[in-house]
């Protein structure tokens, strides 16, 4: 099972799938998916200009472009890894069931323990999803503040 971004800095199609079995490569995916907010501080530097160059470039063009990338890959990876936690708390859920028929086997214990484990490694992710989101968007006020306001739901 897997959930699907879509991403300016994705493939050359646009869209990479986030693989929700594995929680190595959903971990890896997401490291990929938030390069934009690694890089917020350098995005910043090439789009806002010195005082001197000040006039040979749009910085409000270019904070509202950085703002709305920034937002949209937020928005995408939060939404995935939401439907990855839906996926395997159901696949936790239906483990449950099982093992209520059968609580003697061995195999099914260890893999709803795998499962629950998973399911508390995607649920850290969402609160690293958070700070990544916090710190990226302090950043760009910081430095954006006197060119682009975004809208109030942002």
């Amino acid at each position: 099972y897997c959930a699907v971004l879509r991403t300016k800095m994705a493939a050359p199609s646009g869209e990479i799938s986030l693989t929700c079995g594995d929680f190595l490569e959903f971990q890896e995916a997401l490291k990929k998916f938030r390069t934009i907010d690694d890089k917020i501080v350098y995005q910043l530097n090439t789009a806002i200009p010195t005082n001197s160059f000040a006039d040979k470039v749009n910085a409000t063009a270019q904070c509202k472009s950085l703002h709305d990338e920034l937002s949209q890959g937020h928005v995408q990876r939060e939404n995935a890894i939401k439907k990855c936690i839906h996926q395997v708390s159901q696949q936790v859920t239906q483990l449950k069931e099982a093992r209520r028929g059968n609580e003697d086997d061995i195999n099914l214990m260890k893999q709803l323990r795998k499962e629950q484990t998973k399911l508390r490694l995607m649920q850290q992710e969402m609160n690293v999803e958070e700070v990544v989101r916090d710190r990226s968007l302090k950043i760009f006020q910081e430095r954006c503040r006197t060119f682009y306001k975004p809208p109030p739901s942002s």
